[in-house]
């Protein structure tokens, strides 16, 4: 599926939002799914401001995510709007790393914002690049993409099965200690355990959070099929069929992850039971 990250930046606001209106187009005429979208732009001195926030819900919080980090790593105050997706530049980059995107991406949105230009990014499904930057670039756009990526819960199955692996070998190794040894033994595995806990937590938040997201996506593609003509159904019902996979396969990789973090911490709270 082409689940993207979209950011095209224009020579001019006027011409950002005549983009986005080329977007609107294309999602209406079934070409592409724009999920949600916004602008931004940087004016003569530099400084980068949102134009046009991203909609309100769960996909709009992850184009909200990508805005505010381009916003605070590109040199403009973020909103207090946005102060729930930031915490220094630590955290903006943490955000878009949530969203797929790199600091490679914003080098090349840097690059091509100049003061002056405006942007519109978008969360869109395309299957071709061609309708878009047909539309795009006959307003002067030039457009970076970046696919969804799925690092975050990549990130959290690794940090699970690392976390879970030095349970084992500290369980390991407090048979074979006594004394003040042991009871360091014990302490440090009884912070696993919490550590483990912990992970637990961090994948139901990361799954509810992929239910709302893989609810409202697919409440779009439903709207936009049913105003669309049989042969763009036909398309459409393509991306659902996708969507519906991706989610899947993502759910059961965090849910596994969750359930193994799981089972060790309850393991290990009985061994330490005296």
């Amino acid at each position: 599926m082409g689940n993207k990250i979209l950011v095209s930046v224009f020579d001019s606001e006027q011409t950002a939002f005549e983009g986005l209106t080329a977007l609107k187009d294309l999602h209406r005429d079934g070409d592409i799914t724009l999920y949600t979208s916004a602008v931004i732009a940087k004016d003569i001195a530099g400084t980068v401001s949102i134009r046009q926030a991203a909609d309100n819900g769960p996909i709009g919080t992850l184009a909200g995510m990508v805005t505010g980090g381009l916003v605070g790593l590109l040199g403009g105050p973020v909103g207090v709007a946005l102060g729930a997706y930031v915490g220094g530049f630590g955290g903006l980059t943490y955000d878009l790393f949530k969203a797929g995107v790199g600091i490679d991406f914003v080098d090349e949105v840097s690059a091509s914002l100049t003061p002056g230009k405006a942007a519109v990014v978008a969360d869109v499904d395309e299957v071709w690049v061609t309708p878009i930057d047909t539309r795009l670039g006959a307003l002067g756009g030039t457009t970076i993409r970046r696919l969804h990526g799925e690092v975050i819960d990549a990130e959290l199955v690794r940090e699970t099965d690392a976390a879970r692996a030095e349970l084992e070998q500290l369980q390991a190794e407090v048979r074979e200690t006594s004394g003040q040894a042991k009871a360091n033994v014990e302490a440090a595995i009884e912070a696993q355990r919490q550590k483990l806990e912990a992970m637990v937590d961090r994948v139901d938040t990361t799954v509810a959070k992929e239910e709302a997201e893989f609810a409202a996506r697919l409440s779009t593609l439903r709207e936009q099929a049913a105003k669309a003509s049989e042969t763009q159904r036909a398309r459409i019902d393509v991306r659902i069929g996708e969507l519906k996979a991706s989610h899947a396969a993502r759910t059961a990789k965090l849910q596994e992850a969750g359930r193994l973090a799981k089972a060790s911490a309850e393991a290990t709270r009985e061994a330490l039971v005296p």
